[in-house]
């Protein structure tokens, strides 16, 4: 019995003991356990750097959202955006939050090195992130929404939403500003205040940014709880880092980032292939030079390389523009500005149809890109280059044409009067299907054998000139007769 009882209280020992383990290894985590998600803290020592310069962009977009999902699979526990923009387009810009709230590990956005800047687009990206983080030297804001639409509208209102002047009206459907407008500020107003709120960050100042494009240097974004630390580069980062809890979508991460090692994603070829091919100006010689290769080929049936250079050129461009923001009514007139200068080769107009292929496809460049995003417009340089080309194109071509139109007629009919030939056979009686009674023979003309008519008759050999055509039949008089009434 009394060896039962020892038993019994070593085991109740072991289960005491087993529980403080418990409780103490669990109590750091209890409000993880409570929220649902455990807490993890990752054995991965990978700190994951994606460096991202200049406007965001189908390829900037391609590049982090593909570098996330291979930190994800790799097991990095921190991913790095090392963020200098001046902004970019909306519909990457989207595409980028996304990744990033679905991503599994922890996002750190960290503007540097000093001199950089995250403005417009990039300020959304900012406050997405799970970690926001500047450098000296650094700032971000400005994040009110491109204007899109004709040039002359007015700008939204520099005011606080909700504010007017004393004893204004308030605003009616027909002021300066347009609906559309102030829907697209409206909306990116939400979106920006949902990710402060989302993140814990300052989402009055995130709303000014939008309505009152204001900015804020690294220094007063960390006073204002807009950012949650300053650093001076990646290291000093992860050092600032270490011990932090992030929550993610896969759940509550610790940091361990003190002493651990970095490893810089690189954009591949095909990151950098798409930057050149999404580029508005690339894409825009691209549809020029697919247009004029099959019109080379199709003319020229047969060369084969203007026209599979073409193809090939046409399709990549057509890419890039889906792409991109663009306006079809743009697209249409480049379209109908190729067409015209392509008809002019085939209906020689003297220029009429080339330069208003010239004109429409000017007016069409200049319409093709839908938004004044930076590093999305057209240069006007590169317009008039391509412009000057077609107007080169359609003097070559009129003039070709002018000179065709001047040059003596060389076949037909009219090339055959007044041709000088030779008797070399005669006949003794008129021929029956032929009107009057001239007297037929066979002549030779231009190298070939003709029948002949003459109104007198003619020995052979006796050299003659055609004065008409009936036909396979030709007139003819004798050569020593002078040309009166013969037409060149």
């Amino acid at each position: 019995m009394w060896l039962a009882r020892c038993a019994a209280l070593r085991a109740a020992l072991t289960v005491v003991a087993l529980s403080v383990c418990t409780g103490a290894q669990a109590a750091p985590d209890a409000a993880s356990v409570r929220a649902g998600r455990p807490a993890t803290s990752s054995n991965s020592t990978e700190i994951v750097v994606i460096p991202v310069a200049g406007a965001i962009g189908p390829a900037s977009a391609d590049f982090i959202t593909r570098s996330l999902a291979r930190a994800a699979a790799e097991r990095a526990q921190l991913a790095v955006i090392e963020l200098d923009t001046p902004g970019g387009l909306d519909t990457s810009m989207r595409q980028i939050i996304k990744a990033i709230l679905a991503s599994p590990v922890p996002v750190a956005a960290f503007i540097a090195p000093g001199g950089a800047r995250a403005a417009s687009a990039g300020t959304y990206i900012v406050y997405a992130c799970h970690i926001a983080a500047m450098a000296p030297g650094t700032n971000l804001g400005a994040a009110t929404p491109i204007q899109i639409g004709a040039p002359g509208m007015a700008a939204p209102s520099s005011k606080p939403a909700g504010t007017r002047e004393k004893g204004a009206s308030a605003p009616l459907a027909t002021d300066s500003q347009s609906t559309e407008t102030r829907k697209q500020i409206d909306d990116a107003a939400a979106y920006i205040r949902g990710l402060a709120q989302l993140r814990g960050r300052n989402a009055e100042w995130a709303e000014r940014a939008v309505r009152e494009a204001v900015s804020l240097s690294a220094n007063e974004a960390l006073e204002q709880h807009v950012v949650d630390l300053t650093a001076r580069d990646v290291p000093d980062l992860l050092v600032k880092l270490d011990g932090r809890t992030i929550e993610t979508a896969s759940g509550v991460h610790t940091l361990n980032t003190a002493h651990a090692a970095l490893v810089t994603f690189e954009p591949d070829w095909r990151s950098h292939v798409l930057a050149v091919v999404t580029d508005p100006n690339v894409a825009l010689i691209l549809l020029t030079i697919g247009m004029y290769g099959l019109f080379f080929e199709f003319a020229n049936p047969g060369f084969v390389l203007p026209g599979v250079t073409g193809a090939i050129c046409l399709l990549i461009g057509l890419f890039a523009l889906q792409l991109l923001p663009i306006s079809y009514t743009g697209l249409a007139l480049i379209f109908l500005g190729i067409a015209f200068l392509i008809a002019e080769a085939f209906l020689p107009t003297f220029g009429t149809l080339g330069f208003g292929g010239i004109i429409a496809f000017a007016a069409g460049a200049l319409m093709l890109i839908d938004t004044d995003a930076p590093g999305y417009g057209v240069p006007l340089s590169l317009i008039a280059a391509l412009s000057a080309a077609g107007a080169v194109f359609v003097l070559f071509v009129s003039s070709f044409a002018y000179r065709a139109q001047r040059r003596p007629i060389v076949t037909g009919s009219e090339a055959m009067v007044g041709s000088v030939g030779e008797i070399i056979d005669t006949a003794l009686a008129p021929a029956d299907d032929l009107p009057g009674s001239a007297p037929v023979g066979w002549a030779r003309v231009r190298g070939e054998r003709w029948r002949v008519t003459a109104a007198t008759p003619l020995a052979a050999g006796a050299r003659v000139r055609v004065t008409g055509r009936h036909g396979l039949t030709l007139d003819v008089v004798s050569a020593e007769e002078p040309q009166q009434g013969v037409s060149p």
